[in-house]
């Protein structure tokens, strides 16, 4: 059972999931723009031998906004570690996806002796024409409007997360070759950003700014590069994985439906415990 709660640090009241208890506590941080609603299936699995923690990142979901205006990855990676303070964790295995991914580096460069085991999956390469075109255009910041007009701008962009990418880009070349979710499912997530619209691009923007070509090959903890087949960044996995060669290497089938929840958390199981 995944079980939910909040945190106070000095921010405010972080809301986080959990499952299990006892073991190697597991800390799964979850990619932008949504929640650790993602991330419900995968808890469940890993937390029938361990502690496995989800907290909704400062600025999405059910947390509270991050202080800074521009916050960068290194604020969400101490937010991070004082959230586990508060929490009596000193050491964890650490997984990240994407914006997770990130905040997850920095912690293991910065905290080395808090990370016991590090897993990444999934976390973009740009060019810097991309990445000034991402910056400019991706997560913009969304007000709340009389019309609604920002409940439509939401469900939209979730939506279209699932068919493009990048999202704005509308068009069969950055079309997905796979399903969108059904309509409970886009729902759920529409509700998890909706509820943190006007802050969820904080850790978007911070996620874009921060360099994995630069930060990946510092790495000294035990390292698995693992991407999940569907995701968007897949076809780089062999770039990522060059940037750290000392690293494992895995592809995932997923975490959306449980059979793939049951079988990428075997793979995670044999590189935490190997």
């Amino acid at each position: 059972m995944v079980r939910r709660g909040f945190t106070d640090i000095a921010e405010g009241q972080v809301h986080w999931r959990a499952a299990g208890e006892g073991g190697v506590p597991m800390v799964l941080l979850h990619p932008s723009p949504y929640s650790s609603l993602v991330l419900e299936g995968l808890l469940a699995e890993l937390g029938r031998d361990r502690l496995a923690l989800a907290p909704d990142t400062l600025g999405n979901g059910d947390s509270c906004p991050p202080v800074p205006e521009v916050p960068d990855i290194a604020y969400f990676a101490d937010a991070t570690c004082r959230l586990l303070d508060a929490m009596g964790i000193a050491r964890a295995d650490f997984y990240g996806a994407h914006t997770g991914a990130r905040i997850a580096t920095e912690i293991a460069l910065t905290r080395p002796d808090r990370v016991r085991k590090l897993v990444l999956d999934g976390f973009g390469l740009y060019t810097p024409e991309d990445l000034d075109e991402i910056l400019r255009v991706y997560a913009p910041k969304v007000m709340p409007d009389l019309h609604a007009g920002h409940l439509m701008w939401t469900w939209h962009f979730v939506r279209d997360q699932h068919l493009f990418f990048p999202w704005f880009k509308r068009d069969v070349a950055h079309r997905y070759n796979r399903d969108m979710p059904d309509a409970a499912r886009l729902h759920a997530l529409f509700m998890e950003v909706a509820k943190a619209v006007t802050t969820y691009h904080k850790s978007y923007r911070a996620a874009f700014r921060y360099s994995m070509a630069d930060a990946v090959p510092k790495l000294t903890v035990p390292t698995l590069i693992a991407f999940t087949r569907s995701d968007m960044v897949f076809p780089l996995l062999d770039r990522a994985h060059a940037l750290l060669p000392s690293a494992q290497r895995a592809e995932l089938p997923g975490i959306e439906a449980p059979a793939e929840c049951t079988e990428t958390a075997a793979i995670l199981r044999a590189f935490l415990d190997g």
